[in-house]
């Protein structure tokens, strides 16, 4: 324990965001840059080093985070980076990105403010980026097995990087034009600047990684040639099927799935486009999820130069404090305020989308474009959200986004019957305690298998389904031991 007293005599201090007016003139990250370099290891000496750390159980990747925070503590960086390095491949992308479910399960936080994890972590990578402690590990020898991931985003990234380094010829296939998933595409640039995945990807590319972009496997390569080709298949391709709004008036123009939107917009800071063809420009814009997605369409939005932003969530707002039916170490479910709500737009809650109206379609269109959104309040009974008559009421909604969540893998590419892999009752990939499907030599981990979650616990997948993967080839790498894919931290 680096400071015995650094938990009493410390405040709580966060990263400093970039003020609104400024940031929304960009699309570089909100917060300012380097500014937790005076405070952060203050902000690390808070950590008690607990004797039995909840923080480890509320990280699905079993981060060392007593560990590390001593070491950044003691101004030791390179030991800090070699600790975070050793359970987490990629701590820049969770640092900026993850929900933090380990400082929801912080034993300071029972009657405390949380010791900020994760800034932490971010600082202790950018330093190592900075200082070049970030290098290529290349495998000693290689082990004359080949294995293809489908899929690049950070469940794909991880267990191609484990099994690279294992000594395995390993090719990640990736039906976008560029390698990172929903990293690349479906988070927005001030959420996460693009550079940070490129220098992962050419770390990759230096340890051996080889990356395939534009190629549909399902149609593009066959699952069967996959498994001709290769030892051993990893699907990690997500869960990409979009639950639907079905209520009259979908058809318009001007509705849209959230990941038909925001990749737009990550186009645009790639270059592809000047603007974007699906813009919030001068529009009232209406975002249906009130989850990360869609605060993600919220900010994209803003900067996009929209009239009014709206954002609808069917649930209650939920509160400022941590319910009684969500205790010390769980992740509660309470009430946040997000970089995107800070810059403007307002937030209804325990509303329901009933229908949409729009203008007349023009000469030669099947529809119209959408103009209003018509809603009405709800409250759960029995089982279900019951409208509650005489609240019924429209919005102005000319670009609508639908970011409510994702149903299963996307079975429409051909890849799940190509395989031949079955399917669970949540419609992902059926798999078992080591990560295979029924398929021999075809394994999944990740979204495709485990339904949308947190990008923490896409990587924990990846780094174990690489050590099952490893196993199936007969490697005897220290990688790290498989978790179940059932298992869960008291945090998720």
């Amino acid at each position: 324990m680096a400071d015995p007293k650094g938990f009493l005599t410390t405040p709580k201090q966060l990263a400093e965001r970039r003020p609104v007016d400024v940031r929304l003139r960009d699309w570089n990250e909100v917060y300012v840059e380097r500014s937790l370099l005076p405070i952060i290891t203050k902000q690390a000496g808070r950590c008690m080093d607990c004797g039995i750390p909840f923080c480890h159980n509320g990280c699905p990747l079993g981060n060392l985070i007593p560990e590390w925070n001593d070491l950044a503590w003691r101004d030791d960086w390179k030991g800090a980076i070699e600790r975070l390095h050793a359970t987490n491949n990629f701590p820049e992308f969770t640092g900026r990105l993850c929900p933090a479910p380990c400082e929801s399960a912080c034993v300071l936080g029972i009657n405390q403010d949380a010791v900020t994890i994760k800034n932490v972590e971010v600082t202790i990578i950018d330093k190592a980026w900075d200082n070049g402690g970030v290098t290529p590990q290349v495998p000693e020898r290689l082990s004359g097995k080949t294995v293809a991931v489908v899929g690049s985003g950070p469940a794909g990234l991880a267990v191609a990087q484990q099994l690279t380094r294992a000594g395995h010829t390993v090719v990640v296939y990736e039906r976008a034009d560029r390698i990172g998933g929903l990293l690349r595409y479906g988070i927005p640039e001030f959420k996460m600047e693009k550079r940070h995945i490129n220098r992962r990807i050419e770390q990759m590319r230096a340890e051996g990684t080889r990356f395939r972009t534009g190629v549909h496997v399902g149609e593009d390569i066959t699952g069967q040639q996959l498994r001709e080709r290769f030892d051993a298949v990893v699907v990690a391709a997500g869960a990409t099927t979009a639950r639907d709004l079905p209520v009259p008036g979908r058809e318009l123009k001007g509705i849209h799935q959230a990941m038909e939107y925001l990749p737009l917009a990550n186009k645009v800071q790639e270059g592809d486009y000047v603007e974007s063809p699906i813009s919030a420009k001068g529009k009232h814009v209406v975002v249906i999820g009130g989850g990360d997605t869609g605060a993600d369409c919220v900010g994209t939005a803003h900067r996009q130069g929209a009239l009014s932003v709206t954002q609808l969530e069917i649930m209650p707002r939920p509160g400022e404090d941590r319910p009684a039916h969500q205790p010390w170490p769980t992740m509660p479910l309470t009430y946040k305020v997000t970089s995107a709500h800070e810059e403007g737009g307002e937030r209804i809650y325990a509303v329901n989308t009933t229908h949409f109206t729009g203008s007349a379609p023009e000469e030669g269109e099947a529809v119209g474009q959408v103009q209003e959104l018509h809603l009405v309040e709800v409250e759960f009974r029995d089982g279900r959200f019951e409208p509650i008559a005489g609240t019924e009421r429209s919005i102005p909604a000319q670009l609508v986004t639908l970011a409510m969540g994702f149903t299963g893998t996307d079975v429409k590419n051909g890849l799940v019957e190509q395989l031949g892999v079955e399917l669970d009752a949540r419609g992902n990939v059926a798999r078992d305690g080591r990560f295979a499907t029924t398929v021999d030599g075809v394994f999944v981990c990740g979204d495709a298998g485990r339904g949308q979650s947190l990008i923490v616990w896409a990587i924990a997948e990846g780094r174990s389904a690489a050590a099952a993967v490893d196993a199936h080839l007969g490697g005897k790498s220290p990688l790290p031991a498989p978790i179940r894919p059932t298992d869960r931290p008291l945090a998720v």
